[in-house]
């Protein structure tokens, strides 16, 4: 098991689904059921549906090491229906300690907490980990990560990304860690015409794109041009101040808590109660405000239930950022279940026409090749934690996976290595600079 956790360690590997928590901490836990959730809910994204259906062995083969390092009595991939050719590929070579789990087509079927409720009937109290409820979550990519790292060796140098929308050619792709968005963009024709906006990971939960210059990460999931009419670049160009002032036209109709995921999975958290506090001052109980930090960001409030344009999740977002600047923190107990649990959950299709990206809900191939850039810049912090310390300096010559940035011992970060060969030409507390050779 120690064999194991420290191979992940060495290798730099991090959640890929978005979170980016090391992944030598998380797999050191001890748990009952080992997850891999495979929902990759957030409209338009390609990568773990394709992964799983290509890499079905390999996936298994991470399940089976993520079980032996948490001493989990049973693997369970959690994914959709209609990712048909991954089920045929897993089903057949399913040992019998492991099972597939069949989610429905609803959004955020991939946030853990519903997907652990989806795929065991257990629920993870508010402010709780999926290991208070005896299960570790990973996702598909992390887990291919491990197989390399445990049978190969191999640390974390390519990102499997899907860029879609607005493009000419839809299309998932792997790219060396540190390609510009730029670069990964042209990949795919580039935009279809001008007043395009991208945004990165999904039109959900992701964000807006300011600098396309910007490097592609180890968490880095989608990048999904939109024209600038539309809603969800809209949204994502109002400022703070825009949401307060819509917020002070709250009719509370509660929509926003009563298709809460979390709060339907008994979570106390009450997007309405919080909006309305925010109109009188915060005034409202402590643990409604504090309820907070338990929000998940996964923005139903905002796309799809509130009736007035208010976007609870964004002002959640900031008394969550204020709150843990004072170092407060949520207690509360787990509450029922909500009946109406199961069918308040989003289906995909009606979410995707809310959002006005039906035309761009079409596939977007995986690409075999890998692109070669002529330059990365690595960030060295591209994980929950500390950021890393480079260990080269200009001039250095280094090859793929070399060490480049390290973490001390006891202290949570990740490893980070050059995702090409070539001579490094800047190194900066943020990022390493590598040039290819010409």
């Amino acid at each position: 098991m120690n064999a194991i956790i420290d191979k992940i360690r060495a290798a730099g590997i991090v959640g890929a689904g978005g979170a980016g928590f090391p992944t030598h901490v998380k797999l050191a836990a001890q748990a009952e059921i080992f997850i891999v959730n495979g929902a990759e809910c957030e409209p338009l994204l390609r990568v773990d549906q394709q992964l799983m259906a290509l890499h079905a062995a390999e996936l298994i083969r991470g399940v089976r090491y993520g079980m032996q390092a948490t001493g989990a009595r049973e693997g369970i991939i959690a994914l959709k229906a209609k990712y048909k050719p991954a089920i045929a590929a897993l089903e057949p070579r399913l040992p019998p300690d492991m099972r597939i789990h069949i989610l429905k087509d609803v959004y955020p079927a991939g946030d853990e907490v519903i997907t652990i409720w989806m795929a065991t009937g257990r629920r993870v109290p508010p402010a709780k980990l999926p290991l208070d409820v005896g299960v570790v979550v990973s996702n598909v990519q992390t887990l291919l990560n491990v197989v390399r790292a445990v049978e190969r060796e191999w640390p974390v140098t390519l990102r499997t990304l899907t860029i879609t929308g607005a493009v000419q050619r839809p299309v998932t792709v792997t790219v060396p860690i540190g390609t510009s968005y730029r670069d990964a963009l042209a990949l795919s024709g580039g935009p279809t015409g001008p007043g395009i906006s991208i945004v990165e990971g999904g039109p959900m939960m992701g964000h807006l794109v300011h600098d396309l210059d910007t490097p592609v990460t180890k968490t880095t999931g989608a990048l999904i041009a939109l024209p600038d009419d539309n809603i969800v670049v809209r949204r994502h160009r109002r400022t703070m101040a825009d949401d307060l002032r819509v917020a002070i036209g709250c009719e509370q109709c509660n929509l926003c808590t009563e298709l809460c995921p979390r709060h339907l999975m008994g979570h106390e958290l009450p997007p309405h109660l919080i909006v309305r506090s925010l109109g009188y001052r915060h005034v409202a109980t402590p643990s409604t405000l504090l309820a907070a930090l338990t929000c998940s960001e996964c923005a139903i409030c905002e796309f799809w239930a509130c009736p007035v344009d208010i976007s609870p999740m964004r002002i959640n977002a900031a008394l969550k950022a204020e709150m843990r600047a004072q170092g407060l923190r949520y207690e509360g107990e787990l509450r029922p279940l909500d009946p109406m649990a199961e069918f308040r959950l989003v289906p995909s299709l009606r979410l995707i026409a809310r959002l006005g990206i039906s035309a761009y809900n079409v596939p977007a191939p995986l690409q075999s090749e890998v692109y070669r850039p002529n330059q990365v810049r690595i960030p060295l912090r591209q994980h929950i934690g500390q950021p890393a310390q480079a260990v080269v300096a200009e001039g250095d010559e280094v090859a793929r996976g070399d060490l480049v940035g390290d973490i001390a011992e006891g202290v949570l970060g990740a490893r980070v290595h050059a995702s090409i060969a070539g001579r490094v030409t800047g190194v900066t507390p943020e990022h390493v600079t590598i040039a290819a050779p010409t």
